[in-house]
């Protein structure tokens, strides 16, 4: 079953989630604005029901914030939050090395690799959607390679919001020949590094390649919320 049927047999819940997720990704809906669940419903063209639901899981991913006088409005975007997630990031995608290495994850490489072409084919195409998609399954899968439920979850929650970042920060700017290019080929490759690291079971290597690959993010992240 390719990924549009999965979509179009999904509850309708997980439709709204994925919809309004999105749109605020994507600053369709931007940080601050108010989600009116009438509007939503109207736009979505789902019931009321799973436009709560979404709305829910959204708040619990720190994507919607909710507020007695206004209800939900999408989490604003600020600097202390920012720097607080990726020193939440480092802490918890170093756990997850120390676990990788621990056990056979052959099948889990074999995804991660197919998804990192997926995101090659997105840079050559410069479709920042598709690339933000695709890192964000490498990372989960990266996570799933711990075998720990509550870093798994952790991780989920955090990469909502790093989603965002990386759209806000890379969505504009595509051209291959300019910095973003050179930037894309790093990430590309420390992605190439990390399912290495792993296959050997190296965790000193892979720790190193890790907290590098957020550094680098953080850095262009923070520089980016700074001009």
């Amino acid at each position: 079953m390719n990924p549009s049927t999965q979509e179009a047999n999904a509850p309708l819940g997980r439709k709204a989630y994925t919809e309004i997720y999105r749109r605020i990704m994507t600053l369709e809906y931007a940080p601050g604005e108010r989600l009116e669940e009438k509007k939503l419903v109207a736009e979505l063209g789902i019931g009321r029901t799973p436009v709560r639901e979404a709305l829910v899981r959204l708040s619990d991913d720190f994507m919607v914030e909710t507020h007695p006088n206004k209800g939900a409005v999408v989490r604003p975007i600020s600097l202390p939050n920012t720097r607080a997630m990726f020193a939440a990031v480092r802490v918890l995608e170093k756990g997850v090395a120390e676990l990788a290495v621990q056990v056979d994850n052959k099948s889990l490489l074999a995804e991660m690799t197919a998804t990192n072409e997926a995101m090659r084919k997105a840079v050559k195409e410069m479709d920042a959607l598709l690339m933000v998609e695709a890192n964000s399954r490498f990372h989960h899968l990266y996570a799933l390679c711990s075998h720990n439920d509550y870093l798994v979850n952790a991780l989920h929650k955090i990469r909502c919001e790093s989603n965002r970042l990386a759209y806000l920060s890379f969505g504009k700017e595509l051209d291959p020949q300019g910095t973003l290019g050179i930037h894309y080929k790093s990430v590309l490759e420390e992605h190439d590094q990390i399912i290495h690291a792993i296959k050997v079971r190296d965790g000193g290597m892979l720790e190193e390649i890790i907290l590098k690959h957020i550094r680098t993010f953080q850095t262009r992240i923070v520089h980016y919320m700074m001009v």
